[in-house]
């Protein structure tokens, strides 16, 4: 049996048709074939919007849901990251809980594939019920060379609890700055052929921390006591002094990006290892809900860079929805067509998730979803549109 969709438009994850082509997609929801309306047949189930495949939300911390609206917006990474660390904590049945209701709430809103940080298993036996696909990052922190080997003990065990129950998973670094050279050392075996994921130069003092060895992330380590006494600043930009570790994993995505700079691409593409794809995943949501800025994004699309769309957390945005960083990024960025935003939510975060064999275009044999934008104006997202699971 099958099913057959007409729309306004049809995105197929890389271009968008009109509506004289209909989407036919099998009852176990295989993509059959696009075809056009002649030719369908009767039976076409017609929408009012752009049809796309599912969303990927290539950056998410499912995990820390329960602290939707508790941390004020605007505090800058430095206060935002010490009231994460002091004010993560509750009743493990109420994290349970709202874990379960934003997985729901992603799943109405057309997400299909999460690329999620872990610090804890807290979020597994959701994840095990395959609402939708996961990457679990595996998140490793010590800044103090006195504390690798007991963190990276921790992070191992929870990598091995996800593995044993198949899914996938990588041990990743949290940031440059949270990760010392003991801990990297540790952790790096564990990336060859993984996918990869680091928050990178969310804020300016990262760079200013590497370079100079001051600024505010110095501050961040006394507030929260942080022996930093044995740190001798390299004198580099962030990405000089990490990027290299990850030579031999497959996938590297590089999350939120706010103060790169074309320096920094540069470097990228003159270190990435051959056949490698690098990412970069945008949360501008979450950027401004912190930082109250934006990344370079016409910088990335001069470039041709893989961008990708994350939501970050709830502990950082007001929704976990792709649609609505799509919004942002059109309503800062006009002159980026919808067909590209679709691109960068669908068969990018596929690819850099390494789920594309299955997931983020309308390609014959492919199970990605079906999703529908409704209120659009022609083929551009409004303020008012929306998007909801068809399949």
């Amino acid at each position: 049996m099958y099913r057959k969709f007409s729309a306004d438009y049809l995105f197929t994850g890389s271009s968008i048709l009109d509506n004289d082509d209909v989407l036919v997609i099998n009852s176990g929801g295989e993509i059959m074939d696009i075809i056009n309306k002649p030719e369908a047949g009767d039976d076409i189930e017609k929408l009012n919007g752009i049809l796309c495949p599912g969303f990927v939300n290539a950056h998410c911390h499912l995990e820390l849901s329960h602290l939707k609206g508790l941390i004020p917006e605007h505090t800058g990474l430095i206060e935002f990251v010490f009231k994460i660390v002091t004010e993560r904590h509750f009743d493990k049945k109420e994290i349970l809980e709202c874990i379960e209701s934003e997985e729901k709430n992603m799943l109405k809103c057309g997400i299909v594939a999460v690329g999620d940080v872990c610090n804890n298993d807290l979020s597994l036996s959701q994840k095990q019920k395959g609402n939708i696909a996961y990457y679990n990052f595996i998140e490793a922190t010590g800044w103090n060379p006195g504390v690798a080997s007991l963190r990276f003990e921790k992070v191992k065990l929870f990598y091995e609890e996800f593995t044993q129950h198949d899914e996938k998973v990588s041990i990743v670094p949290h940031s440059p700055y949270s990760v010392s050279k003991e801990l990297w050392g540790k952790i790096a075996p564990f990336f060859p052929r993984k996918v990869i994921t680091i928050h990178n130069q969310e804020t300016k003092d990262e760079d200013i921390f590497f370079l100079q060895g001051e600024g505010e992330l110095s501050s961040m380590y006394k507030k929260m006591n942080i022996d930093n006494s044995f740190y001798k600043h390299p004198g580099a930009r962030s990405i000089e002094t990490y990027f290299k570790n990850f030579s031999d994993s497959a996938s590297v995505i590089l999350v939120h990006n706010t103060f790169m700079e074309q320096l920094d691409l540069n470097y990228i593409d003159k270190n990435k290892s051959p056949r490698q794809l690098i990412s970069f995943c945008l949360c501008p949501n979450a950027n401004l809900y912190i930082e109250n800025t934006l990344p370079p994004v016409e910088m990335f699309l001069r470039n041709n860079c893989n961008v990708v769309i994350g939501t970050d957390s709830l502990a950082s945005n007001h929704q976990l929805n792709i649609l609505e960083e799509l919004k942002t990024i059109g309503k800062n960025f006009p002159a980026i067509a919808t067909e590209t935003l679709l691109t960068w939510a669908t068969i990018n975060g596929a690819r850099a998730l390494q789920m594309d064999n299955i997931l983020g275009s309308f390609e014959k044999g492919k199970k990605p979803g079906v999703v529908l934008i409704e209120n659009v104006e022609g083929k551009n997202i409004t303020d008012i549109s929306s998007a909801r699971r068809i399949l």
